[in-house]
């Protein structure tokens, strides 16, 4: 196991059969970790797999809530993270001069 899947902690261990994270005390077994991994499958516009560190590329101008700023068509964005999220926004990355912000899956192309 790499990080503990409650709070990413670096630092989990493993007793017997369970995995124990030290900073959160959540506990889980691999099968639980392997499952979790598999839901969380994340999809472009056209149905490719994305992966964390993946290069992807804006289909659609995007407002960018408050602010009078658009993410245009074409802006190539590198190293995306994956994140949960329940509002849909499933892609956190840093785009050149606009700064850190969350993007969603349905609006980007892997290149």
């Amino acid at each position: 196991m790499k990080n503990c899947p409650q709070c990413h902690s670096e630092y989990p261990y493993q007793d017997g059969g369970l995995w124990i994270c030290p900073d959160c005390a959540h506990e889980w077994t691999a099968e639980e970790a392997i499952a979790k991994a598999e839901s969380l499958i994340i999809k472009d516009a056209h149905g490719n797999p994305l992966a964390d560190g993946d290069s992807v590329s804006v289909i659609k101008d995007l407002k960018i809530k408050g602010s009078s700023s658009v993410v245009k068509v074409g802006t190539k964005v590198k190293n995306i993270r994956l994140v949960e999220s329940s509002d849909g926004h499933n892609i956190s990355c840093k785009i050149d001069g606009l700064g850190v912000m969350a993007l969603k899956s349905e609006f980007i192309k892997k290149i």
